[in-house]
């Protein structure tokens, strides 16, 4: 007799979260190969959302022009380390949510230093 084992999905997810995990229902059969494909698939698309908006927040706020090999080393670490962060945080707190902001405001303050440089290079060229 084979038993089945049933993975509870919370129903009080944050925005992002529900949207990957929406078709799953309450209860996650991982005896069912169809439910445990929708469980990982949600998972992994959750988890390339917090890449984009980490990449992005970190491009935007602290990025540095640094050689092709350590900013390689940089992205291969930040990929791991956000796989851990979504697999512990991702369904609990508003991580992608919270990554998104995150990014639009560092965005803005960069298009808005940029700007002001321009505006400064071109007030001592006049002078």
């Amino acid at each position: 007799m084979q038993r089945e084992t049933v993975i509870q999905v919370p129903d009080n997810l944050w925005p992002v979260a529900d949207f990957f995990m929406s078709g799953l229902g309450g209860e996650v059969n991982v005896a069912d190969e169809g439910e445990m494909a929708s469980l990982i698939t949600g998972f992994m698309l959750l988890y390339l959302t917090v890449v984009i908006f980490a990449i992005l927040a970190y491009k935007f706020g602290f990025a540095k022009k640094l050689p092709p090999l350590k900013s390689l080393v940089i992205y291969i670490i930040l990929i791991i380390g956000t796989f851990f962060l979504t697999l512990i945080f991702g369904l609990n707190l508003p991580l992608a949510e919270s990554l998104f902001i995150i990014a639009v405001i560092m965005g803005v303050y960069r298009l808005r230093l940029s700007q002001e440089r321009k505006h400064n290079n071109n007030k001592k060229a006049e002078q």
